[in-house]
């Protein structure tokens, strides 16, 4: 659609309508999630179940989460192996979720906000990134997928930082309006039409609309390690590769142990999946699993290009003092529908593979571990 349809269809400045041109935004997706929260309003308002999950809910079971076997273990270097293979062949390429902003960190782009002193996040994982190709004599592709806020930023940063090693390339995520509880379209206190990133689940939809899949599977790409950037200990490991080849299952999330009020595996009608804690009806225990989705997963190409329904979660949120509701996707869901392996790592120590940064209090309070674990990695951390 042009952006002078949008332009009309919704009112907007034509500017606004060009951003949403440019990043695939889809107005028949959009107007039935508008359609659907006015319904239901007139319906139900002040309805609290409309993101509940459906079906039996229990913990996982014994057995359900697999440990990676320590360091050192025999089992660890057979998997290891497999996963060296597997990464010197070309066959595993990685996606870095960079959407987000560090409005919390003073405004920029939250992918060069520095996780270390000299450091950015985004520096960070290349150095891990540079640091195994260098190892393996091979090259490792990287993906970023920018929202419309990084996205300009980040493709300048990925021209001057890619090498023969590790090509960058950008797959943007999409874009939508916020709205109001009524349905209308949402206007800050400057009058301007509100934008958002429709969440982490626009991986597979970014990377299938950029060509950047087909190309990778085209030239012999078996499975993709995805992870938040602002979780530096979560590097690639060859061992994390080769326990997802060994699972022989489409998908593999990484679960640490401990408590928190975001996603955990679960049983959904004895189907094991990752489900966030915003799902979960009164009466379910939150922190029953015992354990945390690190939104850090290995998954093989099929996964990826395969049109799965993820639902359109709606989230309340306050803009300019005002409620506004918006509608996300999240990559985690992809566990409801392809078959996955629970992989439980570690959160700290020299294996430790999660360390997300949210605020700067977090990032002061994590530094020593962060520098700890990226240091036990081959990166160079400056005094």
């Amino acid at each position: 659609m042009l952006a002078s349809d949008l332009a009309d269809r919704y009112g907007i400045d034509r500017a606004v309508a060009e951003t949403l041109v440019a990043y695939g935004f889809e107005p028949e997706t959009f107007d039935g999630l508008r359609n659907r929260l006015t319904a239901r309003q007139a319906s139900t308002p002040g309805r609290t179940d409309a993101n509940w999950v459906s079906g039996s809910i229990e913990p996982p079971q014994q057995g359900d989460l697999v440990p990676l076997p320590p360091s050192g273990s025999i089992e660890r270097q057979q998997l290891a192996r497999a996963g060296r293979e597997a990464i010197s062949s070309g066959q595993v390429g990685v996606l870095l979720l960079a959407g987000g902003m560090a409005t919390r960190f003073g405004g920029g782009v939250k992918a060069l906000a520095e996780v270390l002193p000299g450091l950015t996040f985004a520096a960070a994982k290349l150095a891990n990134l540079c640091h195994v190709a260098g190892q393996l004599g091979c090259s490792v592709p990287l993906w970023l997928m920018t929202s419309f806020q990084s996205d300009g930023v980040l493709r300048d940063w990925a021209a001057a930082a890619a090498t023969p090693d590790v090509p960058i390339d950008i797959a943007p995520q999409g874009v939508s309006m916020r709205l109001t509880p009524a349905g209308g379209v949402f206007r800050d206190a400057c009058g301007a039409v509100s934008l958002h990133a429709p969440g982490h689940g626009d991986a597979p939809w970014a990377l299938q609309r950029s060509g950047d899949l087909s190309r990778f599977a085209q030239g012999g790409g078996r499975c993709l390690f995805v992870t938040n950037v602002d979780n530096a200990a979560a590097t690639l490991d060859p061992a994390v590769i080769g326990a997802h080849l060994a699972g022989a299952r489409p998908l593999t999330c990484e679960v640490v142990r401990g408590d928190a009020s975001g996603g955990s595996p679960w049983r959904v009608d004895g189907r094991l999946q990752i489900v966030e804690s915003f799902r979960l009806p009164p009466g379910v225990d939150p922190l029953a699993p015992g354990a945390v989705n690190t939104n850090s997963l290995v998954a093989d190409v099929e996964v990826f290009a395969a049109s799965w329904p993820l639902t359109w979660f709606e989230v309340h949120k306050q803009v300019d003092g005002a409620e506004v509701v918006q509608f996300e996707r999240l990559i985690g869901e992809l566990s409801a529908f392809a078959e996955t392996a629970l992989l439980l790592v570690e959160r700290d120590g020299p294996d430790g593979r999660f360390q997300p940064v949210k605020d700067p209090a977090e990032l002061q309070a994590r530094r020593p571990e962060i520098t700890r674990i990226l240091s036990g990695r081959g990166i160079e951390i400056a005094d």
